[in-house]
């Protein structure tokens, strides 16, 4: 069976870019869910899937209906080193899944306030530290969420 590189949306408005894959993504694939995905592997899918979560929300309270009920219609998981051609937000996380993507062009500042954060809003490009809570903070991540949320990201993602 050959690996699968990509779950989610179509079109989604924001891909995770990660250095490895889920148990499980053979069943999922048909029909990506949050729940099953988190079911079949271990806490710290859940962290990353959680945070994947917090991160797209529409609005941020609401981020666990957000995971629930329509993650996998608005984000989407990919495990390759090559950024998708998809009009949407990328999101690497972690320096070490960083070095992966050879040859990567991009104009990423740092975020004020925001350590290990870059931004390239014009390739809509998303650098943080690997996902997963004790590197990217609850605060951290609110600081990513004003970035993107004053690039016009929330006004695309379906609640």
């Amino acid at each position: 069976m050959p690996d699968i590189d990509y779950l989610g949306a179509a079109r989604p408005a924001l891909i995770l870019y990660l250095p490895h894959r889920p148990n499980g993504l053979a069943r999922l694939q048909q029909r990506p869910d949050a729940t099953e995905l988190v079911a079949a592997n271990s806490n710290h899918w859940r962290k990353i899937v959680n945070l994947l979560a917090k991160l797209a929300s529409p609005v941020a309270e609401d981020w666990r209906y957000f995971r629930d009920e329509c993650l996998f219609q608005n984000a989407a998981l990919c495990f390759v080193p090559t950024m998708s051609d998809k009009e949407c937000w990328h999101w690497i996380g972690g320096r070490d899944n960083l070095q992966r993507f050879a040859g990567l062009q991009h104009n990423a500042c740092s975020l004020a306030g925001a350590p290990g954060v870059s931004v390239d809003t014009e390739r809509r490009l998303l650098l943080t530290p690997y996902p997963d809570y004790r590197q990217l903070s609850n605060a951290l991540l609110e600081k990513v969420r004003l970035c993107l949320e004053e690039q016009g990201f929330y006004g695309g993602v379906c609640p």
